[in-house]
C-alpha cells in the first residue's frame, strides 16, 4: 500500500502540516486582507456590515458568516453569485465596515490552493472520494505498521546509529512509526470520515440529476435585525459566543448561529452549539448545548480540534506540523529498506524455486 499511494499521501501530509499554520502564514503574504486594526474601534453591527456587502457587491448574497473570536481577525463572509449556486468569499473590516478584498475563489490565495490540493486534489467531488481512500490508506499502515513491530516496545528508546545503513533505517522508521502512529491514525479517520460524510452529502443533493439551488436573492426576511438575532442568541445558551452565522441557502432553510461554550473540554470546537431562528418571521426555533450532547456529537464535533490539533494551542499544532511530515520520513526509510533487501527477496525466491524443482523431481 504504502508503495503504490506513497506520492498522493506525501502532498496530503506535507500540505496537512503547512495549514496547521493557515492563518500565520497568511498574516505574512497577505495582512492587509486578513488582520484588521482594533485598537481605537468598535464593532460594527451585523446590519451596518450587511448594508455594507449589499452596496459593494450587488450580484452576491451572503450566506456564511465567520465571527472570529480573535477580534484582530478579519470577517469572512461565504457568498453565493445570484442566479447560481457557485460559492466563494470576501474579506471585511468589522470595525470601519469596508470590504478588504474582491470576491474570491477557494484557489485565489497560496493557502486556499493548498487547503483544495489537500482535500480535493483540485479534482472536487471526485477528489473527495480520492483523498478519502487515501485517509483510509494511511489508518491501514498505521494499524498493520503497528501489528507487524507490536514487540519494538521493548527496544522503544534505541536507534543503532553506527549499524549498517539498512538496520539504522529500520530502527528509524519503526521509531518513528510508532511514536507518531496515533497521531497519523486519528487525522486518518477525521480525514476520512469528513470527505466521506460530505462526498455522500454531495450524492443526494445531486440525485436524479438535480442541481443545487440557484440563489436568486435572500431566503430570509431582510427587515429582521441580525445584530438583535445575535444578541438573542446569547441569551439563549448560557456562555454562548457566536463564531458563525449561517443563512438561508435554500428554501425552508432557518438562520442559525453556530457557537461557543464555556465546557472546560478542550475537544469541544468553537462551534460546536447552535441556536436558530426562523427565517420569516425571527422566532427562535431551538437550540444544541454541546454541553448536555450525546456522545456521538461530541466525538463527531471533537474531530475539527483533533484533526487541525488546536486542542492545546501552539504546543498541539507544533506537534501536529512535525507529526504531518513524518511519513516523508517513512517514506524515504521504507523505501531504502525496500530497495536495499530487494537481493534477500530475490534469493529466497530462487531458494523457493529450487525447492519446488527438487521436490518436482524426486516425485518423477
Amino acid at each position: 500500500m504504502a508503495l503504490v499511494t506513497f506520492l498522493p499521501l506525501l502532498v496530503i501530509c506535507v500540505t496537512g502540516s503547512i495549514l496547521v499554520f493557515k492563518h500565520e502564514i497568511d498574516n505574512l503574504l497577505i495582512p492587509d486582507k486578513v488582520r484588521v486594526v482594533v485598537e481605537g474601534h468598535q464593532r460594527l453591527s451585523l446590519d451596518e456590515l450587511r448594508y455594507e456587502l449589499e452596496t459593494s457587491l450587488p450580484d452576491y448574497e451572503p450566506m456564511g458568516w465567520v465571527l472570529f473570536q480573535d477580534v484582530g481577525r478579519a470577517d469572512v463572509v461565504y457568498l453565493i453569485k445570484k442566479g447560481t449556486g457557485d460559492w466563494y468569499y470576501t474579506l471585511l473590516d468589522q470595525y470601519r465596515g469596508r470590504l478588504l478584498s474582491p470576491v474570491l475563489t477557494e484557489k485565489d490565495h497560496l493557502t486556499d490552493w493548498l487547503l483544495s490540493l489537500h482535500y480535493t486534489f483540485l479534482m472536487h467531488d471526485t477528489g473527495l472520494l480520492i483523498t478519502a481512500a487515501l485517509a483510509i490508506v494511511l489508518c491501514l499502515l498505521g494499524i498493520t505498521g503497528l501489528i507487524l513491530y507490536r514487540k519494538f516496545w521493548k527496544n522503544l528508546f534505541t536507534l543503532r546509529r553506527k549499524a549498517r545503513l539498512v538496520v539504522y533505517f529500520s530502527d528509524l522508521h519503526k521509531m518513528a512509526g510508532f511514536y507518531t502512529s496515533p497521531i497519523l491514525l486519528i487525522l486518518g479517520i477525521t480525514g476520512a470520515y469528513w470527505n466521506i460524510v460530505h462526498f455522500v452529502h454531495e450524492l443526494e443533493e445531486h440525485k436524479d440529476g438535480a442541481e443545487h439551488y440557484k440563489v436568486e436573492g435572500p431566503l430570509y426576511n431582510t427587515a429582521l435585525s441580525l445584530q438583535a438575532l445575535h444578541d438573542d442568541a446569547q441569551q439563549q445558551l448560557s456562555g454562548f459566543k457566536p463564531t458563525y452565522l449561517s443563512l438561508p441557502y435554500e428554501p425552508g432553510i432557518g438562520i442559525t448561529f453556530f457557537g461557543d461554550v464555556s465546557a472546560g473540554n478542550p475537544l469541544h470546537s468553537e462551534y460546536a452549539s447552535t441556536v436558530g431562528y426562523d427565517a420569516q418571521s425571527g422566532i427562535f426555533t431551538g437550540s444544541s448545548d454541546i454541553r448536555t450532547a450525546g456522545l456521538l456529537r461530541k466525538t463527531d464535533d471533537s474531530f475539527r480540534n483533533l484533526h487541525f490539533g488546536i486542542f492545546a494551542g501552539l504546543s498541539s499544532r507544533v506537534l501536529w506540523f512535525f507529526a504531518g511530515l513524518v511519513p516523508v520520513l517513512l517514506a524515504a526509510t521504507g523505501l531504502t529498506l525496500w530497495w536495499k533487501r530487494r537481493p534477500q527477496r530475490r534469493a529466497k525466491k530462487a531458494k523457493l524455486r529450487a525447492l519446488r524443482q527438487q521436490s518436482a523431481t524426486a516425485i518423477q
